[in-house]
């Protein structure tokens, strides 16, 4: 693929308001964020890496439409940049890619879930968590935001809901974000909610197992219900998952404690390996009235955000290594390396993403290809 004129991705960048001192800028910031992507794409790990990805790369930087009027940028300039972006504007940079892949790719299920960054511990002991929304149908993160100090997810979760066009989706999210606020805030979006109830609310998960038990001792005669059976053979094991959906909720002493609540849901999971035999219950309250194929199939598919995206995150970006305090430039930092994450996933061709990772690093066209992702959903 032949360098262009242009680069697409500037003007994702274009809308982002630069914080600097007009009076005291050397380096555009279109053109600092567009190295700091590419190295990311390329195996960076730091603003040492990208100032040295963008003294190895300036002839290629060049070729793409990069002015570069001040040569290229030092590992300071990157670091001041990330400290001082606003997260938010920064985000709507790639508000526009977002929604159209997500147009043109359709989604139904939208996985909610947090993250802590370990490296950016402080003195007082806390880290940097992110709570991030993924379609793992797509492999598309579709925002984040950072957990205040002193607070914790269940307070971002509205926040992160409120900048998200979701209408019509189910999300998904675990037995933390099981609480009326919101469920509320997924409704007010237009989206539907399955959330997860374990025993930080006792009493909630007493009334559902006891509903369940009364439906299954009568063999779900007089219930209104669905059941659906996955079963799977694999790796030297044997999986077998019987998901109920309880449409009735008329003896449910707990029924004000779901918004819009119109089904309950119960997973037993059976697991066989060898002469080792696990069973596990989990229960879930959802505003949608689906099939038991299809709330048990995103029971199961949330816990796809710890495989499709923090895995990547740690395992590919390391993340967790980077000692990164600044809890702006952290944040920053973290919304493009799911975005690199997500490009990374937009390519079609084969090979694992570590695998992308190096072929980014070491073949000028794969990067572009992997950079006209970003405008190819307008093609």
């Amino acid at each position: 693929m032949a360098a262009t004129d242009r680069l697409d991705v500037l003007h994702h960048f274009a809308a982002v308001a630069d914080p600097r001192d007009a009076r005291f800028i050397t380096h555009r910031l279109g053109d600092l964020l567009t190295i700091a992507l590419c190295a990311l794409l390329s195996g960076a790990k730091s603003f040492e890496d990208m100032a040295a990805f963008g003294r190895a790369k300036e002839g290629w930087l060049r070729g793409l439409g990069l002015a570069l009027p001040g040569g290229i940028p030092s590992h300071d300039n990157f670091r001041d940049v990330f400290r001082h972006l606003a997260p938010g504007a920064f985000q709507d940079g790639f508000t526009s890619w977002i929604n159209a892949a997500c147009a043109r790719l359709g989604f139904d299920h939208v996985q909610v879930d947090g993250k802590a960054l370990r490296g950016s511990r402080g003195v007082g002991g806390t880290c940097l968590c992110l709570v991030s929304a993924w379609v793992g149908a797509n492999a598309l993160t579709l925002g984040q935001v950072a957990v205040e100090d002193k607070s914790n997810e269940v307070t971002a979760i509205p926040r992160l809901l409120r900048l998200l066009e979701l209408n019509g989706a189910l999300v998904s999210i675990d037995a933390l974000g099981c609480q009326k606020e919101v469920a509320q805030a997924i409704r007010d979006t237009g989206a539907d909610y399955l959330l997860q109830v374990k025993g930080n609310q006792p009493t909630l998960e007493a009334d559902l197992t006891a509903r369940f038990e009364a439906a299954s001792a009568a063999d779900f005669e007089g219930f209104e219900h669905d059941l659906f059976l996955w079963e799977g053979r694999g790796h030297g094991r044997e999986e077998e998952r019987l998901c109920a959906v309880l449409y009735d909720l008329d003896g449910l002493r707990t029924r004000d404690e779901g918004v819009d609540l119109q089904a309950i849901v119960r997973v037993e999971r059976t697991r066989r390996v060898g002469d080792e035999e696990s069973y596990e219950v989990a229960h879930y309250l959802s505003s949608r009235r689906g099939t038991a194929k299809e709330l048990g199939g995103a029971a199961r598919g949330h816990w796809g955000i710890e495989n499709g995206l923090h895995w990547v995150l740690d395992v590919v970006f390391r993340e967790d290594d980077c000692r990164l305090k600044d809890r702006t430039a952290a944040e920053n930092l973290g919304m493009l390396r799911r975005v690199a994450a997500s490009l990374y996933r937009q390519d079609q061709g084969k090979g694992s993403v570590s695998g992308k990772q190096r072929r980014a690093a070491w073949d000028d066209d794969f990067r572009l290809h992997l950079l006209n992702l970003l405008s190819d959903v307008y093609a």
